[in-house]
């Protein structure tokens, strides 16, 4: 017998997620950029990009790669300025005020935007609780209860229930989602506000990506998320808002931005259609 299916758009996808609103006042007033312009040396990778990032949100940025989706993100909290021979211009705004003003510490700042990145990268020397805490440690940040900082971060990463009993063991023997994971929970243990993802499934399989997918859902609540993906569906499936990203030959730039379902379903520019299609890209 024949059967007929209908596949999933990505509009339809993006539909089924419930309209998110900004979160409470003391999630903060949440991040914003800009007139972000990045540089690689003489290199102009990245002109003129403004957004704003609310609370407890999910924002997606989407686009070929080259286009300055992940320079964007890492001007977000000042990793831009490790780069040798990078600039940048503009302001990155937290809580109102700009991250880069003179005399901000930098440290501070990255404690309240973590960065996720592509490839997961436990500290392979240390274990599964040591990962954990370490943030706190290079800080010299101070707890009351590590015990219970551990299992809550750990628990918020989607990773407790699977290493619980095993947190003696070095990170390095998880498998990859879990390491993923467990970096996750690494950058959870400082109170970050905003947590950046550099495109952190792209090296998982797809059993992992849904753990990590479900771990952003889970945290999105009550922390601001902004990932970069290649892929639609994943973008669809997890983000609030959503931003297209293109380069055309000069500097990327951020051709639109906008509720995920109304880039995915409605949206107002031909090249970001032609995108999300798969047209191109």
């Amino acid at each position: 017998m024949e059967t007929n299916t209908q596949p999933n758009t990505l509009s339809s996808i993006a539909s089924k997620r419930e309209v998110k609103t900004a979160g409470t006042q003391a999630m903060g007033v949440g991040l914003e950029a800009r007139g972000i312009h990045a540089w690689f040396g003489q290199k102009h990778a990245l002109a003129n990009v403004s957004m704003d990032f609310w609370p407890g949100t999910v924002t997606a940025l989407i686009g070929p790669s080259g286009c300055g989706k992940s320079t964007f993100l890492r001007t977000l909290n000042r990793m831009h300025e490790f780069i040798p021979g990078a600039a940048m211009a503009g302001e990155v705004l937290l809580n109102g005020e700009d991250i880069y003003a003179p005399g901000t510490d930098v440290t501070k700042i990255r404690l309240k935007v973590g960065m996720v990145f592509q490839k997961p990268n436990p500290f392979p020397s240390m274990t599964i609780a040591e990962n954990v805490l370490a943030g706190l440690k290079l800080a010299q940040l101070k707890t009351a209860n590590k015990d219970e900082l551990l299992e809550e971060c750990l628990e918020r990463a989607g990773l407790w229930s699977e290493v619980k009993d095993r947190l003696n063991t070095h990170g390095g023997a998880l498998s990859g989602g879990q390491q993923q994971r467990l970096c996750i929970a690494r950058a959870l243990a400082v109170r970050p506000q905003v947590l950046l993802m550099d495109e952190p499934c792209s090296a998982l399989d797809p059993g992992s990506t849904l753990k990590i997918e479900e771990t952003i859902s889970h945290l999105s609540s009550s922390v601001t998320i902004v990932i970069v993906t290649h892929n639609m569906q994943q973008a669809a499936r997890v983000s609030d808002y959503t931003a297209f990203f293109l380069s055309d030959g000069g500097p990327g730039q951020m051709i639109e931005a906008g509720s995920t379902n109304e880039i995915f379903a409605r949206p107002k520019d031909q090249r970001t259609e032609n995108y999300v299609t798969g047209r191109f890209g």
